[in-house]
């Protein structure tokens, strides 16, 4: 998913699927650099900065407003005066980080932390206290960090995206695809969810405007159908990543789960490997219910990766720690606008930086 470096290649006109089936497979390019797995790598390793450059970081602190004010100014004001770290000290920290949505599981532990550290005279100045927190903070991001899974020669990188409806999931598809194809690679996109009124012309017109083609059918159609055509094709055609997407299904509805797994159970059909990343999209202004999605996505098809939409000045960014803490699932992404370059590589150094800046 995701690479640096490649060749830039044209990409195809929008196909049905019977063409896009029944192509002769393109020539191939040179050997996929790594896509998603490399572009972390490589952004670990400072060869690439974009994402992370004072324009970002003032729309990812503009983003964190709310939590910043919680984490960072109401902090500042419980430890004035202080001289000492006491447990009445402790027990008010522990609430500030609970309404910032942090999560009571995430909560217990830093807080749990911190008395040991106290304990032993690790932290003793009550203003060395944040210092403290993001120590914690960072821990529970970078415990979670996991690589994504790499496709097999030859064969497509497969990006299953699922969420509910309405937090921005065929949005984030289309931009991603526009960062894919900068990268040089060739992307296609599977209408898969056939069940919204106009998902599919939604798909379609993201497909139009980046010049990628979409595999879709009709309105109501089989989505694992819709899904194993895309696969088949995106295979027989020698492209680099395919982006599946899904309906936004209700997470407590049990048959629309099912549905999703078929669709997994399909696509293994032709990759036993795939998909490669199951990428969750949750928007950060739903608070502790975006953790409850998460959970319940999880049952049904293990995530590997969270992209984190709407992280606007009405979001509590806590949020991303209890879905770190509980499912140690990785953040790939997050959304802090409505440009296309608005969606960035998650990077939690750089999350955190804006999150408890002054």
């Amino acid at each position: 998913m995701f690479g640096f470096g490649k060749k830039k290649t044209q990409a195809a006109a929008t196909a049905t699927p019977s063409e896009a089936a029944t192509q002769a497979p393109a020539a191939a390019d040179a050997a996929p650099s790594g896509r998603l797995a490399q572009a972390i790598a490589e952004r670990a390793n400072g060869q690439q900065d974009t994402d992370t450059g004072p324009g970002f970081l003032r729309g990812l602190r503009n983003g964190l407003a709310r939590t910043r004010e919680v984490l960072n100014a109401d902090i500042a004001e419980l430890v004035t005066g202080r001289k000492e770290i006491d447990e009445d000290l402790l027990e008010e920290l522990e609430m500030l980080l609970v309404s910032a949505d942090v999560g009571v599981p995430a909560t217990t532990r830093i807080i749990e932390d911190l008395a040991y550290r106290v304990k032993l005279r690790e932290v003793s100045d009550p203003r060395g206290l944040l210092e403290a927190v993001r120590r914690q903070l960072a821990e529970i991001l970078h415990q979670a960090e996991t690589p994504v899974r790499q496709p097999a020669a030859g064969k497509p990188q497969v990006i299953l995206m699922v969420g509910v409806n309405g937090v921005g999931k065929t949005t984030s598809i289309g931009k991603l695809a526009k960062q894919l194809l900068a990268e040089g690679n060739k992307v296609m996109l599977a209408a898969g969810d056939t069940f919204r009124a106009a998902a599919v012309e939604q798909l379609q017109a993201w497909g139009e405007r980046n010049n990628v083609p979409v595999i879709a059918q009709h309105t109501g159609a089989d989505p694992a159908s819709v899904v194993y055509d895309a696969l088949q094709a995106a295979t027989a055609r020698g492209f680099d990543v395919l982006i599946a997407d899904t309906a936004g299904r209700l997470h407590t509805k049990a048959n629309l789960m099912e549905e999703l797994k078929k669709i997994v159970r399909v696509m293994q059909k032709i990759d036993p490997d795939a998909p490669h990343e199951v990428m969750l999209v949750v928007d950060a202004t739903t608070g502790q219910n975006a953790l409850h999605q998460a959970v319940q996505f999880n049952a049904a098809v293990p995530i590997t990766g969270i992209t984190l939409t709407k992280l606007d000045g009405t979001a509590k960014g806590g949020i991303l720690f209890a879905i770190a803490e509980r499912l140690q699932v990785p953040f790939r992404f997050v959304g802090v606008g409505e440009h296309i370059e608005d969606l960035r590589h998650f990077d939690a150094d750089t999350f955190l930086d804006a999150l408890l800046a002054s």
